[in-house]
């Protein structure tokens, strides 16, 4: 059965559904709550990590010499972690080289890691550079790193405004701090 709207595309022995050019929109509204609290937080909460020894309570699972890796406190998936550099830097070119160079190292290594403990059917990464690009955290460059799955995005993501982790952030912190080890 074809899709409403859409219609057949033969490409040699293969067909394909083309959708209708027009865009929909999926609402994000928890995040919201998020983008805002950033705002109203006094100093740099990646700073403020960094600065503490407590890792278990501050979700930093990994200290490199330059970057340090960091549990996203409101997760998109289980295993959305954060790669920042140990210096509060607002933009990708104002990195130093070995800092760049170890942010990628470590993106290489969290991606090889999310493979292993979640079998994701792909993996997101990504920089919001500013707030205009959604940054939550506009001043501190960081590179998000997160596992995804077919259909991850679900009713109660979608319409319910819930969204639904099948492991709690202690446990993604003790499975992926033991492979950082």
């Amino acid at each position: 059965m074809i899709p409403s709207g859409s219609r057949r595309v033969s490409r040699g022995t293969r067909e394909f559904f083309c959708y209708p050019a027009r865009m929909d929109f999926l609402w994000t509204p928890w995040r919201y709550a998020y983008i805002v609290s950033t705002d109203k937080a006094a100093g740099c909460v990646f700073c403020q990590a960094l600065a503490r020894t407590d890792d278990r309570n501050t979700g930093v699972v990994y200290r490199g010499r330059h970057c340090f890796i960091i549990l996203n406190a409101f997760p998109y998936t289980s295993g959305h972690v954060m790669i920042v550099s140990n210096q509060h830097l607002d933009q990708l070119h104002k990195l130093p080289p070995e800092t760049a160079q170890e942010m990628m190292a470590l993106t290489q290594r969290m991606e090889a890691i999310l493979h292993e403990v979640y079998q994701p059917d792909g993996v997101n990464l990504g920089m919001n550079i500013g707030k205009a690009a959604g940054a939550g955290v506009a001043g501190h460059i960081h590179m998000h790193v997160l596992p995804r799955w077919v259909a991850d995005s679900n009713f109660m993501t979608v319409v319910g405004e819930t969204r639904m982790l099948p492991e709690s952030l202690e446990a993604t912190y003790d499975r992926l701090k033991q492979k950082l080890s």
